[in-house]
């Protein structure tokens, strides 16, 4: 082998840089004129490598052709302003520096010696964000990587508190010792309830669902009434889960009065706030988490409404010596870097030892932007939902499906003279003739067993226009597939 060891020089590596800034900047500017969703099938982007990791080298040029040649084509680019599907895209500028910034420092945040501005910086974001969504000082924050791990977490401590001793003697052969525990949540719920009790041996049949109302907010005599019949029948309730922002309408669960249930039974409350916490930070919205002061632990992303790309979640939790006596755990080589006076080391709240110094590009984003801006950036999504939702109102046919509580917008297409069977089906070709196209993305979601169309507005970039181009494309779309006579 002939080629020399190392990294880049000095020079080449500042000329590369250079060259991705470059890269990075293009894509960006351009970003509208590329079809959001790629025209390829399952598989044909894997064929165009080979089948084998390459034996020798290549230079960056190389790669860079084959960035552009073999990957981009399958990208589907969640930044486009256009892009209105789950809760919008919240890639930014200043967040991305401090991605790329983070990168090239490559730090654990694991404990404290190990970069102890990372971990401190971590704890000055999270209370930041902690006072905006209006959370009291007595819950302590941890950064994970998704809502559903964070939930896993929380469930984790959840369990711990039902009592078992669960984390030294486990769950297998303990035969009737143990009453089964369960977990309650409304029918809007995230899915990450079910794959939680999976991970921590709970099972997903422990799970129930909970009927919501016409609001599609959990109906807490339900919730009640199921607690009651569970415990009658030998089990033992361990945790609800009520949602600020559900995953399909973004409806708001009735947080106060579930708190006051689960207070009655000395049960575990969890917050699942991932979206709709951020909008507590608008003064006028504040609202929206009344009652998540009561709750045991509340999660909310960054990377939902908070404009830290992906990913970036923080669990906040009222007893974090419960979580820490779950996972804390220090092996012989770590005895050296760990319990520093005064300082946190994160390991010992969760499953991972290496962490990504995940908070520099929350920090940068809220340094760029400011609390004004984030609010105004807030208001204007919502803004633009509203506006949105008036078209909707105002065609013929179409019709809002869900109130209106944030960015969210659940609509559907029901021209006379079809079965609802039919609507349903129309829907679903609607969302998919608009993404085909490659100009606007929109998703669909099923609501009192009806299919709906759903476009979440969550982009910087995102404007009035981009709506209207949307919107414009919907109505073609349900035009061409259900011709409508005037």
């Amino acid at each position: 082998m002939n080629e020399p060891l190392g990294d880049f020089s000095d020079e080449e590596m500042r000329a590369q840089l250079h060259r991705v800034a470059d890269w990075i900047a293009e894509y960006r500017a351009a970003i509208e004129e590329r079809a959001i969703v790629p025209s390829v099938r399952p598989g044909e982007i894997a064929a165009r490598f080979p089948r084998e990791a390459p034996r020798g080298g290549a230079p960056m040029d190389d790669v860079m052709r084959e960035l552009d040649a073999l990957i981009m084509p399958g990208i589907v680019h969640w930044g486009h302003p256009a892009f209105l599907g789950y809760f919008g895209s919240t890639s930014n500028g200043p967040a991305l520096l401090g991605e790329m910034i983070a990168a090239a420092l490559n730090v654990s945040a694991m404990t404290w010696r190990t970069s102890p501005a990372a971990t401190e910086l971590e704890g000055v974001v999270i209370a930041w964000i902690r006072e905006m969504v209006a959370l009291p000082e007595s819950f302590m924050g941890v950064v994970y990587d998704t809502a559903s791990v964070a939930l896993m977490h929380a469930l984790a401590a959840a369990r711990e508190v039902a009592g078992g001793e669960i984390r030294k003697r486990g769950l297998a052969g303990r035969g009737g010792e143990l009453r089964p525990l369960r977990v309650y949540a409304s029918d809007q719920a995230h899915s990450s309830v079910e794959k939680s009790m999976i991970v921590l041996g709970l099972g997903e049949e422990n799970v129930v669902r909970v009927r919501s109302d016409e609001r599609f907010q959990m109906d807490v005599g339900e919730l009640e009434r199921a607690m009651s019949a569970d415990l009658a029948s030998g089990y033992r309730p361990m945790a609800v889960v009520a949602t600020v922002g559900t995953t399909s309408t973004a409806s708001i669960d009735p947080v106060a009065e579930i708190a006051a249930v689960c207070k009655a039974r000395e049960v575990w409350l969890h917050i699942d706030a991932a979206y709709g916490g951020a909008l507590a930070m608008v003064p006028e919205r504040r609202a929206v988490m009344a009652g998540a002061e009561l709750a045991d632990s509340v999660v909310v992303n960054g990377h939902k409404w908070l404009f830290v790309p992906l990913d970036f979640s923080v669990l906040y939790i009222r007893r974090p010596d419960v979580l820490r006596s779950v996972f804390s755990l220090t092996p012989e080589y770590l005895r050296g870097d760990a319990d520093a006076e005064g300082g946190i080391d994160y390991m010992d709240y969760g499953i991972q030892l290496g962490r990504r110094f995940r908070a520099l590009k929350a920090w940068m984003a809220m340094r760029a932007f400011g609390r004004e801006g984030m609010e105004a950036r807030i208001r204007e999504h919502c803004r633009l939902a509203e506006l949105f939702a008036g078209w909707v109102r105002a065609e013929p046919y179409y019709s809002i499906a869900a109130p209106v509580t944030m960015a969210v917008v659940c609509f559907r297409f029901e021209p006379s003279g079809l079965s609802e069977e039919a609507c349903d089906l129309v829907n679903e070709r609607i969302v998919e003739a608009v993404n085909a196209a490659g100009d606007a993305y929109l998703t669909h979601t099923t609501l009192c067993g009806r299919r709906m169309m759903r476009i979440g507005v969550g982009n910087v970039r995102t404007t009035e226009r981009h709506l209207e181009h949307a919107w414009r494309r919907i109505r073609e779309e349900g035009a061409r597939l259900s011709p409508i006579e005037e």
